[in-house]
């Protein structure tokens, strides 16, 4: 199979799918079957085959841009914190870990000389590389920002922020996940639609294609070790620290005995600074009596049938939120206590779009508490939650066909 099937294609799916991370590699499937039968290829900051794990043949920008000889682009920012990304971040999360450590090294390299050291590193002389820009790119017809986030918008430095912002003003069409994103840029005189993420379209379009993946042979594992069903747990490396386990494991492991379900710890993302094996091998050692499986498939769609067929999501993950919300199952959002005190793009995404009975966030404190509040949600509650949004998006999605062609 060629590597870009679709490169002729004048509409470009361009965003952070270039590296394994759930919801990214989640959006162009989406947009792809939105916007059928229109061909598009895929864009990001680096070129990448993230086939292998569901995911797609992706190629840097630059190289893209100037394959096309000159014939305009369309190009349609899909989804994801895009707008607060920046190119240090980028270059660390997209690096193989051999070089992250040196990547990390060189953040004071990074704020000396933004412009030329993203372009050294990520291809693009830009803050944030991937917010594209028609005044940088002449190639681009006509550039979309769709259901983009921004919520540490007003967190970043001056420059950082004056970049985006004036490249959101040049843009055709422009919008947003979430409430506080949207209040952000209004703030500039910026105008956003307000449309839920992509995600929340997994079940109606993907439901098939996820039911047949429980079949197969990781999720059946799964199903055979826990006949009375498990809970899908997910945290970012970020929780890692021996404190933080152990009180994770305490948390996690006195829900399930009360509940009488399973642990099946995931990797959402398995790019850097993401989730973490060893720290699910640490927590594992210290849960004790209780079933507990790793969830090894880095596999898109394994992933989406295991939140699927899942009592309960419970991680720090948007996006498995997002999935398990479109699935109608309970799900329980982990912050670290400190962030529970300033909005989080999780929590910022659940203020937005789900009701008030449906709590946003928990920090690790909370985790066993949050979860048996969850296990009692109204389910015709969780089910019209899901249609909703997923019609909701139906209809805000209708001005992008416009512009792809």
């Amino acid at each position: 199979m060629p590597l870009h099937p679709n490169a002729s294609a004048r509409t470009v799916l361009f965003g952070a799918f270039d590296r394994h991370n759930f919801g990214d590699m989640l959006f162009p499937h989406v947009l792809e079957r939105m916007l059928a039968p229109r061909a598009v290829c895929h864009a990001g900051l680096a070129t990448r085959d993230l086939r292998a794990c569901g995911g797609h043949a992706v190629r840097a920008f630059g190289a893209l841009a100037a394959s096309a000889h000159d014939a305009p682009l369309n190009v349609i920012h899909v989804g994801g914190e895009l707008l607060t990304c920046d190119a240090w971040e980028a270059a660390v999360m997209l690096a193989a870990p051999r070089r992250v450590p040196a990547l990390i090294a060189q953040e004071k390299a990074w704020k000396e000389s933004p412009l030329a050291w993203a372009q050294a590193h990520t291809g693009l002389a830009a803050r944030a590389p991937y917010v594209l820009s028609k005044a940088a790119q002449p190639w681009i017809e006509s550039l979309l920002f769709h259901a983009v986030g921004g919520t540490d918008l007003d967190r970043r430095d001056p420059p950082f922020r004056e970049e985006v912002f004036d490249k959101l003003r040049n843009a055709d069409h422009l919008s947003v996940r979430d409430r506080r994103t949207q209040a952000q840029l209004r703030a500039q005189n910026i105008d956003a639609q307000l449309i839920p993420d992509p995600a929340v379209m997994v079940a109606e379009l993907f439901g098939a294609r996820i039911r047949t993946r429980a079949t197969e042979v990781a999720m059946q594992a799964v199903l055979r070790a826990f006949p009375r069903g498990y809970a899908a747990i997910q945290f970012d490396a970020s929780f890692g620290d021996d404190a933080t386990l152990d009180v994770l494991a305490r948390e996690i492991a006195r829900a399930a005995r009360a509940h009488g379900y399973g642990i099946v710890l995931f990797r959402a993302g398995a790019a850097p600074w993401h989730d973490d094996l060893d720290a699910y091998r640490r927590l594992r050692t210290r849960i004790m009596g209780t079933p507990i499986k790793v969830f090894a498939s880095l596999d898109l769609w394994d992933i989406c049938a295991l939140i699927a067929h899942s009592r309960i999501f419970c991680g720090s993950s948007l996006h498995g939120r997002i999935v398990a919300m479109a699935f109608a199952r309970p799900r329980v959002t982990i912050v670290h206590a400190q962030e529970a005190m300033q909005p989080s793009r999780q929590a910022a995404f659940a203020a937005t779009w789900e009701p008030a009975q449906i709590a946003a966030t928990a920090n690790v404190h909370e985790i066993a508490e949050a979860i048996d509040a969850a296990l009692s949600a109204d389910t015709a509650l969780l089910r019209h939650t899901a249609d909703d949004l997923a019609r909701r998006y139906r209809v805000a999605f209708e001005p992008l066909h416009a512009y792809a062609r």
